[in-house]
This record gives structure tokens, sequence and C-alpha cells, in this order.
């Protein structure tokens, strides 16, 4: 996925993409395709003096099962290491909306991105799947028509990059989410719900409705990773199931 938006630059046994100019996020360093051999703090130290040239995040992404060693020497580096649940889609199932909501996809020009954004960034910014505080106000406050990561959403959307889906009722968006098809492969991202919204349903709907796109794209396998367990059994409902360990790391504070 990263690669349509960035420049990979190889330090040892690691790829570090480097977002493209106007790009509004950051990438990460992660073990390089194919390598089978270990890691080590010289390695890493390598790799952040990089990312600090470059004024990049100091942040690593792997499986832990393909590269089991490199978690433990992350931490010797000082890095705090976070793991979460890697979800592929089996036999998928299909939810109905939730009552006074509608779900569906949103294109290229499509009016709600801006508040879809706004969903999304309030969403996780409030991390957890307990009810909260934010709603409709937080995000109308927070809506930016000129935000950059809305023009990305629409450039990659008009490439076949990206897909978006909204959830919305008669305020407009209160949840949302995305996938990125490359081939016969997509991962479901930034699947999130306006905290003030949250234990509706919203949130599997939406995974249903991306799964439901993907697979008339014809793409064949379907991934994710989830934040927590508890918000693996949401997409559990969905059909996905656990296959791995995705982790990520970063420096503490």
């Amino acid at each position: 996925m990263p690669r349509a938006s960035a420049s990979t630059e190889s330090i040892g046994p690691f790829t570090l993409f480097v977002a493209a100019a106007g790009f509004p996020f950051p990438y990460y360093a992660r073990p390089a395709l194919g390598w089978s051999g270990g890691f080590s703090v010289d390695q890493v130290e390598a790799v952040r003096d990089r990312q600090r040239a470059l004024g990049l995040p100091e942040t690593f992404e792997w499986v832990e099962e393909i590269s089991t060693p490199l978690g433990p020497v992350l931490s010797e580096a000082g890095l705090v290491v976070h793991r979460h649940p890697l979800l592929v889609l089996g036999q998928p199932s299909w939810p109905d909306d939730p009552p006074g909501i509608t779900v569906r996809m949103a294109g290229m020009g499509d009016w709600a991105l801006p508040g879809l954004k706004a969903c999304l960034d309030l969403g996780f910014g409030h991390s957890g799947t307990a009810v909260g505080d934010a709603g409709v106000a937080e995000r109308d406050a927070t809506t930016n028509d000129d935000d950059p990561g809305v023009a990305n959403w629409r450039s990659k959307t008009s490439q076949g990059l990206l897909a978006l889906a909204v959830a919305e009722n008669e305020t407009g968006p209160v949840g949302g989410g995305l996938h990125n098809p490359r081939g016969a492969v997509t991962e479901l991202a930034g699947i999130a719900t306006l905290p003030a919204y949250r234990r509706q349903g919203i949130a599997a709907a939406v995974t249903a409705q991306l799964v439901a796109d993907a697979l008339e794209k014809g793409v064949e396998v379907c991934f994710l990773s989830a934040e927590s367990e508890e918000v693996a059994r949401i997409y559990g409902r969905i059909g996905f199931s656990w296959v791995g360990t995705s982790c990520t790391a970063e420096p503490p504070g």
C-alpha cells in the first residue's frame, strides 16, 4: 500500500518508506521483503538516524510471526512495542444497517468526505469502544473542506487505489472507513465511529459494506489489523479470523 505514495530506501535489513512530497501522512520502516535473518540494535539505530535526518517519525511496523526476533531488539533499543490482532476474512456475514443509519460507498467528489474525515479523526482520537462525548457538534467544529487528507482521498479514489464507506444519519456522517485494493488483495483500515454513536453496530455495518465492495471488485483476500482483542471481536462478527500479530514500535512518550 505505501508504494503508491512513497519512495523506498534500503537500510540494512529494513525498508524505509519516505512519503512523497505533499502526501499528508508519514510512513514507517519495516523488515525488507523476504528477509529471514536477524536484527541488531545498531541496524535499528541506523534506521532511526535516517528517519530523524528526514524529519520522519521513528516508527517500525512488522508481522511478529514472520519477523519474530525484531520485537525484542526494538525494545532493547528503547522503543515501545505494540501488538495488535491481524485478521483475514473467511466466510462473510452481512449485518443490517443500524436503525436510522445508512451505510454507503462514497465517491471521489462526494460531499460527505470532509465530514467523514472529521469523524474518523475524532474516533481515533478517542480510542476504545466505549461511548464518549464527541458527537455531531465536535464533527462540525473540526470539518475542514481543505483538509489535505481529504485531497489525498480524492486522488487515490480517482486512481482506484482507495475505496471509502460512510455511515450517515440525518445530521451527516457519523462513521466510516476505507479499503486499499491492490489486485486481488485489500487492506481495510481507518474504520471508526463518532464516540457518541458507538455500540450501535455502525462499525460492523461499515466493515460489511467495505467487504462487499472489495468482493465486487474481484478482491480475493481482505485483511486488517484491529486495535485490540475487543475490537477484533467486532470484525469476527463479519467473518474475520485472527491469523497473526501486527506490530508497531515507536519511541516512548
